[in-house]
């Protein structure tokens, strides 16, 4: 019987031609892919897919958020995009960012993890966890950073202090031009270390300026095509040499770093007397010790701290450059506000929250270096919880939403009333 068997599978073997395997194979690849990919009734429209890869060849990731406006032309302000096997719907005007992420904001509240997160992150930390992770973790960080001058002045006074040494810098280079770039790095990132960690770094630490290098970094790899390859191909990406790979060399030696200034905590920790959100962390570590269920352990402070450290320099940072630059090309606006700040400010007085109120039209130019700068054009991405209804149609549990903050804040309608007068500062 099984000679009779392994003749029958021989002979069709030999009738079968390796052509007609592959293409067999591509076939029922292509039908798999087609049938896994259908859009459910009543799914926002959107660009033709290809098979595997769904739209992602149809992007510009170098300027992502502007290509996407060709699609809001045809498809308008709600579509769908595919990038490899993740469903996603890109939003865009503001009564639909309202809906989301004001009226149905339960809805929507989840993070998605895509597989490099997952490879560097898990499912830890502060800004893509989801479920009773996020929850306790966000509670406790919003309580420790208050305590540590969060929202306080305190903190005011902290960023006094690290203005003092950026000036200080600045004035080290004589008037000559140079690259402000890592001195403004270095300068917000020590306001989120002097209370994640506890204190300042010099502007001349070459281990600190090697961690504001990764951290620059990993932000500028993580938006390269192939990095973003390996969000689509995981599995295949693995195994192939590129900068995914120098990715995810930077963020082990971020998290060395971290590891090691928790060791250094560890040496003189006192339970008694929280000096920092690290030694805050660890109490409330030894509080749940032996719980299974709680999500306090070393790993994820790691997590946390990195996510605290990331978020706390990257965007403020960009923010004043874009700031820089502005001033750099409308000098006339420049002397405007130089003039405001000499008026309301004598030379022993440093700039204060309680000075704003009386500083209108600086307060308008940081706010439309905000909005021109729009350092998160697409927002954090998001995740649809339950099924749920949006403009009408269907979005199932799972798909991610990206938030196109780049057209709102271009948006002539949102930016015409004398409210939002500022538009023609620039």
């Amino acid at each position: 019987m099984l000679e009779a068997l392994g003749s029958l599978a021989a002979a069709l073997w030999a009738a079968l031609r390796p052509g007609t395997v592959l293409l067999g194979a591509i076939v029922f690849l292509l039908l798999t892919d087609l049938l896994n990919r259908r859009r459910p009734k009543n799914y926002p429209p959107g660009p033709p897919r290809l098979p595997f890869v769904g739209n992602f060849f149809q992007l510009d990731f170098e300027q992502g958020h502007l290509s996407l406006q060709r699609f809001v032309k045809k498809y308008g302000n709600l579509f769908s995009l595919e990038f490899g096997d993740l469903p996603s719907v890109v939003i865009t005007g503001l009564p639909l960012i309202k809906e989301v992420l004001v009226y149905q904001d339960q809805n929507f509240v989840n993070r998605p993890i895509s597989p490099i997160r997952e490879r560097v992150f898990k499912k830890n930390g502060l800004i893509m966890s989801n479920g009773h992770i996020w929850k306790e973790q966000r509670r406790f960080s919003l309580t420790a950073l208050r305590n540590f001058g969060l929202g306080r002045k305190s903190l005011e006074e902290r960023i006094q202090e690290e203005v003092a040494y950026l000036i200080q810098a600045i004035g080290e280079e004589k008037g000559q031009p140079f690259n402000p770039h890592f001195k403004i790095n270095n300068a917000v990132s020590n306001i989120i270390c002097s209370i994640t960690f506890g204190e300042r770094f010099d502007y001349q630490d070459d281990q600190f300026q090697e961690l504001l290098r990764l951290l620059d970094e990993v932000t500028y790899l993580e938006t390269t095509v192939w990095c973003q390859l390996y969000n689509v191909f995981p599995r295949i990406m693995n195994f192939l040499p590129g900068p995914h790979q120098m990715l995810f060399s930077n963020w082990r030696k971020l998290k060395m770093f971290v590891a090691r200034v928790i060791e250094n905590h560890k040496r003189d920790w006192n339970p008694a007397e929280a000096r920092d959100f690290i030694d805050a962390y660890l109490q409330e570590t030894e509080k749940h010790k032996g719980n299974a269920a709680s999500s306090f352990h070393e790993e994820n402070l790691i997590y946390n701290t990195l996510d605290l450290f990331f978020a706390g320099t990257e965007t403020t940072s960009t923010t004043l450059r874009w700031g820089l630059l502005y001033m750099a090309l409308y000098p006339e606006i420049q002397e405007k506000v130089q003039a405001e700040i000499d008026k309301v400010l004598d030379e022993s007085q440093q700039p204060s929250m309680a000075a704003r109120e009386s500083m209108p039209y600086t307060n308008a130019v940081i706010h439309e270096v905000q909005r021109m700068g729009n350092i998160l054009p697409l927002n954090v991405p998001q995740e649809v919880t339950v099924d749920t209804v949006l403009a009408g149609y269907h979005l199932p549990k799972g798909t991610m939403v990206l938030t196109n903050l780049t057209a709102l804040h271009r948006d002539p309608a949102e930016w015409t009333t004398p409210t939002h007068s500022i538009r023609s500062i620039f």
